[in-house]
């Protein structure tokens, strides 16, 4: 790897959460590197989710150190950390659109917080973005209730990508999804990885997009991190949770054949 792709762009150390007497996370260490994607993975109730909000500061840490960009969002003020936070989007599981507002003024809605544009730009780049998540012509004057599943997730996308980030969160993105829809989603990550640079982190239970679309893999268990590494690095994995999440009944369908 070359120094750029071994360069740690969100950092998390020590880090525990809870919610009054329920410790989520206790003791978590993660690095995650600058252009890769990685998977986040782990049963249910080991916080895959409040791993995700933490790091975007959604949820304060009850002790560690998070940074991102290689800054302690906690020592940064008010302006300076809206600055920052310009510098990545978030795809939530619902998509998280306005209902009120169409597709295109969904995804403007960081312009005219962050930027004043005028209309006439913001429609131009809401055009871009439109078209670079592969959303059909008109899609823009649509409203969330005319579009299908697949639409949202591509809309709630594209209002990620609208202020051209560096890091790309993803909370459960084929949630939902046909496994047509789900694949043609994960080659779009594919797609935007290779041409913006992106750096993906991506919470998901799906294998086959695990296996289609993650450099790494982050193991939650035990209210930590158990294991971090490549798809080959699960599937040689000892640990009881491991094995049966990644050579259960589901895996063998998402796993490649081995067979000439």
């Amino acid at each position: 790897m070359s120094g750029a792709e071994n360069e740690t762009i969100i950092e998390v150390q020590g880090l525990r959460t809870a919610f009054g007497d329920n410790v989520i996370h206790d003791n978590l260490d993660l690095k995650v590197r600058r252009g890769e994607v990685i998977g986040i993975v782990g049963g249910s109730g080991t916080g895959k989710s409040v791993l995700l909000r933490t790091i975007l500061g959604l949820k304060k840490p009850d002790a560690g150190k998070i940074k991102v960009f290689g800054i302690d969002f906690e020592t940064l003020g008010d302006d300076e950390r809206r600055k920052q936070e310009q510098r990545w989007g978030v795809l939530f599981q619902e998509g998280a659109l306005f209902s009120a507002l169409t597709v295109a003024e969904n995804i403007q809605v960081p312009y005219r917080e962050h930027l004043h544009m005028n209309g006439e730009l913001m429609d131009e780049l809401a055009g871009v973005k439109i078209a670079m998540v592969g959303l059909r012509e008109g899609a823009a004057s649509l409203y969330p209730s005319e579009l299908s599943g697949g639409m949202k997730k591509r809309a709630g996308l594209a209002r990620a990508l609208a202020q051209d980030p560096e890091i790309l969160f993803l909370d459960e993105p084929t949630a939902g999804l046909d496994p047509i829809g789900a694949a043609s989603f994960d080659e779009l990550i594919n797609d935007l990885k290779k041409t913006l640079g992106l750096t993906v982190f991506m919470v998901t239970h799906d294998l086959d997009t695990l296996y289609a679309t993650c450099d790494r893999i982050a193991v939650l268990a035990e209210q930590r991190v158990i294991l971090i590494g490549t798809m080959k690095d699960m599937l040689a994995s000892q640990h009881p949770w491991v094995r049966s999440y990644f050579h259960g009944p589901r895996a063998r369908a998402a796993a490649p054949s081995t067979t000439t």
